[in-house]
């Protein structure tokens, strides 16, 4: 009965607060997130350019050393020209690419590489223990892994495994592929999202499992979500706070596909306040992601996530208020 309380509240929220925090999110550009495009509106500007044009003409009485100036000025002024030409043909092209394109490059420390691990509990209670790993490619592209599962006593009568992959660009953490699986007791799920950002939409695949040994399917679902383009998957959008300068009062507002829907959620900063774990003491920024207008994080009571106030932004404690108390997550180990 306790960790069916404590799984509500932490694992179907997609995995130990880290995902409920964030799940149904992702990002909306507004002026607190900051994430740009050349001149801020989504638009090449063009005001540093200006193509001039003209012509040389050549009079009959000009001897052939005028007549060479005029033909080095000439093809000078092409070539000029062209490379004018050239500038503003790419600039062009540039103002028409989609804006998930133009995202800037994260360049967060733990880009490069990162594990994090974590002791789940409720009250004086161990519920289970979860992991969180940052995978960088030879291709330019990062690896999001997350895994739970509860400890050894509760497994015994209650197994749980879950893990979420998430694949991202580079470039303003952009989602390409989704893929979830959890086994919780008897609920065995796998699930899939692949965002096609040029088609505007994202393909969802998600399939309940009677016994996913002999893979004996209880129900299973095919569809897609239209998307504007920039939304996030639950994992990279909590990463993608982690970018964010996090100034005190401030809000900042997302947009992801979960499930089967596309939600709205808004981050606001609270306050940076000192806190003591067994980890150590660390200077913090106390976070509460909320969702407007949806109730599904009524059942979980509010969520609140503290960062490290540097620029690790690491996620050292995570708590969930529920009606018997809080369920937190408190960072145990950083690789």
């Amino acid at each position: 009965m306790i960790y069916r309380v404590l799984k509500k509240s932490l694992l179907l929220g997609a995995l130990l607060l880290l995902s409920v925090s964030f799940a149904q999110s992702g990002l909306q550009p507004n002026a607190n997130v900051g994430f740009g495009t050349p001149n801020g509106s989504g638009q090449v500007s063009y005001d540093s350019w200006s193509e001039r044009s003209g012509s040389v003409k050549k009079s009959s009485g000009e001897n052939s050393s005028s007549s060479s100036v005029t033909s080095s000025s000439v093809q000078s002024g092409s070539v000029a020209q062209s490379r004018i030409a050239g500038t503003l043909a790419a600039s062009s092209s540039s103002a028409q690419l989609p804006k998930w394109q133009m995202l800037p490059e994260m360049k967060a420390p733990w880009m490069k590489g990162e594990r994090l691990e974590y002791e789940l509990s409720w009250g004086f209670i161990t519920a289970g223990y979860a992991t969180l790993e940052v995978k960088p490619r030879k291709d330019g592209k990062v690896e999001f892994l997350t895994f739970a599962t509860a400890n050894k006593t509760v497994n015994k009568f209650y197994p749980v495994h879950d893990t979420v992959y998430t694949l991202v660009r580079n470039k303003g953490l952009m989602t390409d592929v989704f893929r979830k699986s959890l086994h919780e007791g008897t609920f065995h799920n796998k699930s899939l999202i692949r965002f096609d950002r040029n088609a505007k939409k994202a393909f969802l695949s998600d399939t309940v499992f009677s016994d996913p040994v002999r893979r004996y399917v209880k129900r299973s679902a095919d569809t897609s979500v239209a998307i504007e383009g920039l939304e996030h998957s639950i994992m990279s959008a909590f990463y993608l706070v982690r970018t964010l300068p996090l100034k005190e009062g401030a809000t900042s507002r997302f947009s992801a596909v979960s499930g089967e829907k596309r939600y709205e959620l808004k981050v606001v900063v609270h306050k940076r306040e000192t806190i003591k774990t067994d980890l150590g003491t660390f200077k913090t920024v106390k976070v509460e992601p909320v969702l407007d207008g949806d109730g599904i994080f009524k059942s979980s009571g509010r969520i609140f996530i503290w960062f490290t106030d540097d620029d690790k932004r690491l996620p050292v404690l995570m708590q969930c208020e529920i009606k018997l108390g809080s369920i937190k997550a408190e960072l145990t180990k950083v690789k």
